[in-house]
Order: C-alpha cells, then structure tokens, then sequence
C-alpha cells in the first residue's frame, strides 16, 4: 500500500521528524518494554550524511545526562556538563535521536522500523536521560550485539503484532526521493549534537 490519501502530494514539504515522533509515541504506547519512553522528552533530528552510499551508520541516540542521571560529571579534574536542548517552553529534553539522511530513508521499510526501536531500546528504563547500561564491558549493547539485536527485532515483531495505524507506516516504504517526488523536499528539526562544556562557577 502506498500513502493515506491524507499525505497525497501537496505544497508542503514531507515533515521527517514530525512523522519519526509520531510513530515512535505510537511503538511506545503499545510496547511495554518501550512504555517508559516519554516522547516529548526526545529531540529527533536529522542530519546529512556526506557521501551518497548505503552503508553506514542510520541513526544515533545521544544521552543528555550522565550516569544515573547526573547532571555532570568529574573527569581528570574537571566538572563536565552537557550543552543543554530545551523545547519551546524551555523544559530541557533528555535525549537526543538523530537519523542520517538519505541513508535511513533509502534503506527497507522493516530496518527502518527496526532503527527506531534500536535507538529506543538505548534508552535507560529510569528515563533519566541516561542510557540502558547492560553488564560487561560493552555496556551499549552488553556482551552479545547478536543478543542485542534479537531482542530489537523481537520488541519489533511485537508492535507489528498490534496492528499499528497504516497511516504511521507508510512513509517507511518509501525512500528519500520518493518523498522528495511526491512532497517536494524533506525538512525538519535538525539540531547539532551538543557539546560537553566546562562547568564554571
């Protein structure tokens, strides 16, 4: 199936990060392991990627915390803070998703869903703005990253079981100059990756 008749072509734009927070609130409303992602917390950003080619990384999730939810941090003598994103009401959020593009959008429309739910899956149960730490060494993805990506896929089949809205899907199925064809371009919220800046005073 293609699009809704509600996102046939228009003037405007194809709003990219507005369409990614839309489905990710939906992922998770009906996932119970990914329930204690608080959407409105998130920054979704895009980014460009240099050079036109499939492989590479799709997306990232930066945390805006440190450890347990810290607001900063001691390294080598020195107190550390993240640069701060906040919203329009000037409430800070705690994570930062950011996907390249065109390379997420060329790719198929399941790892599309499946990076998503990665990049969710990164974020610490606490919602402290921290990340998930898993034991071991690697404590990103823990000591298996095929273990690691099973339980994605699994925490994927699982919406995908709930029947989600067509309407929030069906962008997935098209690339980068699909939607550029149909809509006349791709915008949205494109915010740099912040900074860790000495604390003062």
């Amino acid at each position: 199936m293609g699009f809704s008749a509600m996102d046939e072509r228009t003037a405007r734009p194809f709003d990219f990060t507005a369409h990614v927070e839309r489905l990710a609130a939906d992922v998770s409303r009906r996932v119970p392991e990914l329930g204690h992602v608080d959407v409105a917390r998130v920054a979704f950003s895009w980014s460009q990627t240099r050079k036109a080619v499939p492989y590479g990384i799709y997306a990232s999730l930066t945390p805006l915390r440190f450890r347990g939810g810290a607001l900063s941090e001691q390294r080598d003598g020195q107190t550390w803070v993240t640069q701060r994103i906040v919203d329009r009401d000037g409430r800070d959020f705690l994570y930062l998703m950011t996907f390249y593009l065109p390379r997420f959008l060329n790719c198929r429309a399941g790892e599309k869903l499946e990076t998503l739910v990665h990049e969710m899956w990164h974020i610490g149960p606490a919602f402290d703005g921290d990340l998930r730490r898993h034991a071991g060494r690697c404590y990103a993805h823990g000591p298996s990253q095929v273990a690691f990506d099973a339980k994605v896929s699994a925490l994927t089949r699982q919406y995908l079981d709930t029947s989600p809205a067509d309407e929030l899907l069906a962008f997935l199925r098209h690339n980068h100059r699909g939607l550029c064809r149909r809509f006349g371009g791709v915008v949205g919220r494109r915010i740099p990756r912040p900074r860790l800046l000495p604390k003062t005073g």
